[in-house]
């Protein structure tokens, strides 16, 4: 099971029309990229939610999409989704794989992929790799 350290490392669709729903490329979607710090049961931890669709938290990439009230986040093969509000600065995500929600609080633009660090592929989103917030 994904904590939110392994899963932003998060911290974010389904569909070929998913990809439409990057905050990038949707302005009917909240605009969730930025830099952001979360609290964890491991300290406090930096995730960097890249407009490219790329996440990153620890030095490990993911890929995010956005869809309705549902943010998905790719590892590995699979999509896992959660929940998601924007409100001012602040990022609530809940359901998925988390047994509790967090709370990210949104502290400047997003920061630029380390040196030597590519963002991955995005792999497909079918119902066999999607795990949808709720289970």
């Amino acid at each position: 099971m994904h904590r939110l350290t392994t899963m932003t490392c998060a911290a974010l669709l389904l569909s070929p029309a998913a990809l439409d729903g990057q905050t990038s490329q949707n302005p009917n979607l909240p605009d969730i990229t930025g830099t952001w710090q979360v609290d964890t049961p491991d300290g406090p931890q930096e995730i960097v939610v890249r407009p490219d669709s790329a996440a990153v938290f620890n030095e490990e990439i993911v890929r995010w999409r956005l869809m309705g009230d549902t943010l998905f986040i790719a590892f590995g093969e699979e999509w896992v989704g959660y929940y998601y509000r924007l409100r001012g600065r602040t990022l609530r995500l809940w359901g998925g794989d988390l047994e509790e929600p967090y709370e990210l609080r949104r502290t400047g633009a997003p920061k630029p992929l380390p040196e030597g660090m590519a963002v991955p592929p995005a792999p497909p989103m079918t119902p066999e790799t999607v795990i949808p917030p709720d289970g």
